[in-house]
């Protein structure tokens, strides 16, 4: 066993966080990788630790990553995504209408008001406007976007912000709202949206969610480890079921990359980080 734990970080988005890393921990350490987390109240501290020198990797929303990309690259540095759920796979979110909605295309969006997520969620908000961008609607010229912040610096984690937008378009505040497709449907199994009640009037492309960063520099052996006892972890393991239940998945996949292309360019059309990793969004508050 290595002297040195590998540490990681992870935002605190909600109690069971710490439930989730202590059994991680725990089993990581019966199988001989010394493990050991931060927890961050948001992401854009976690990832300017990785560049600090604090953590050796990250547990990071996609909006991080890409931040983490953009400062490595500047830099002249390294970071790499080494592993995610299978359940961070080929994601679409969704602008949802009320089923008696005279809107029947996204053209009908013009001179309407769009609910939205957060300011710093990928699904709820930069990727859905995106989507409406490269059909020629922006919105605050072409439409008035309703934000719905919750939990700043969280990147979306918090549903709280999609709900309060789903909540808005039901009661006819708003005339559609943008969610991640598996709250919509979660939204309708739990009551929020009534059964039938809604029409999805356009869909995302499909994009990928969070991953393992590396952090510069970080010890290469342990990193190594640590991946690959994450993707021995298995569903039928009486152990290991509990933790990835908690975190929302079933298996470990190796890391990829490819799926971060539509957030990228929502990234740079709503100006919302820089090139090199600087937050421009002038009233995000983390």
């Amino acid at each position: 066993m290595q002297s040195e734990p590998l540490l990681m970080g992870a935002v605190a988005y909600a109690p069971k966080v710490v439930t989730i890393w202590e059994g991680f921990k725990a089993w990581f350490a019966g199988h001989g990788l010394a493990f050991d987390y931060l927890l961050f109240s948001n992401y854009e501290r976690q990832v300017q630790a990785q560049f600090d020198g604090q953590i050796h990797l990250a547990w990071n929303s996609p909006l991080a990553w890409e931040r983490a990309r953009r400062i490595a690259a500047a830099r002249g540095v390294a970071v790499e995504a080494i592993a995610m759920r299978d359940t961070d796979c080929d994601l679409r979110s969704v602008i949802v209408v009320r089923q008696d909605s005279p809107l029947r295309a996204v053209s009908d969006l013009r001179g309407r008001t769009l609910a939205v997520g957060a300011i710093d969620s990928p699904q709820a908000t930069l990727i859905p406007l995106d989507h409406l961008r490269q059909q020629g609607l922006v919105g605050g010229r072409d439409f008035q976007v309703r934000r719905f912040d919750v939990l700043g610096g969280k990147h979306g984690d918090h549903i709280g912000g999609e709900r309060d937008a789903a909540q808005a378009m039901l009661a006819g505040e708003v005339d559609a709202c943008c969610l991640i497709d598996g709250n919509h449907l979660a939204f309708g199994l739990d009551g929020t949206l009534p059964a039938g009640g809604t029409r999805i009037l356009a869909t995302t492309g499909l994009f990928d969610h969070c991953n393992f960063t590396t952090s510069p520099g970080a010890p290469a052996p342990a990193l190594a480890r640590f991946t690959e006892l994450l993707l021995s972890m298995r569903w039928d393991d009486p152990q290991v079921r509990p933790l990835l239940e908690l975190e929302g998945l079933r298996a470990w996949r190796p890391g990829r990359t490819s799926g971060y292309a539509l957030l990228a360019r929502a990234v740079d059309d709503e100006a919302f980080y820089a090139a090199d990793g600087r937050i421009l969004a002038a009233d995000y508050r983390y």
